[in-house]
């Protein structure tokens, strides 16, 4: 039963993965209605292969940067759709997304300078902000109008979560997933 259960999670992961290429094609082919709901589709598939995994324990290592993975690809096809289609959001609110440009590439530098790899560290705070990214991108594509504080709440998550895995990289003394979050590594210290 484990053993299934790994390979459906998985294969949930794995569909995040190979889906976006496909929304990436779906975009520059202007297929905006199949777009959104595959990405849709994307963001419910994040949500509930890690909550599976726990569920069924049948958590790996290589699930979990797999995950991570395909999570970013999801959130970089969402944002390519918006760079691409919608720019004036992102002209309006440059500053912040530079900001989360640099607070991104500063995590996975560090990261990749200090263990060799990206982190999978899926903390709390990396869940809440998924969460949110989600909501906000999903009904970035479904509503007419972008809901501009629910870029703001979401954005401010990001970042505090990008912030404290910069901290875990610099503090954790080797690679590990699945950390809960900084004051949890703290309180084993």
């Amino acid at each position: 039963m484990k053993k299934m259960s790994y390979r459906l999670i998985n294969l949930i992961t794995f569909y995040r993965l190979a889906a976006a290429p496909v929304l990436v094609i779906l975009l520059l082919c202007h297929q905006f209605n199949i777009f959104k709901w595959l990405l849709a589709i994307s963001f419910f598939t994040d949500a509930i292969d890690g909550w599976l995994a726990r569920r069924f324990k049948a958590v790996s290592l290589m699930g979990a940067r797999i995950d991570s993975i395909a999570d970013d690809l999801t959130v970089l096809v969402a944002v390519l759709g918006i760079a691409l289609f919608h720019i004036d959001f992102l002209r309006a609110e440059w500053q912040l997304v530079a900001a989360l440009i640099l607070f991104y590439m500063a995590q996975n530098s560090i990261a990749l300078i200090r263990f060799g790899k990206l982190t999978s560290f899926h903390t709390y705070m990396a869940k809440i902000a998924a969460v949110l990214q989600g909501m906000f991108l999903v009904l970035f594509y479904f509503l007419d109008e972008p809901l501009t504080y629910l870029f703001y709440i979401t954005s401010i998550f990001t970042l505090l979560d990008l912030a404290e895995e910069i901290v875990l990289v610099l503090i954790l003394p080797k690679w590990q997933a699945d950390v809960k979050g900084l004051y949890w590594v703290l309180r084993q210290n």
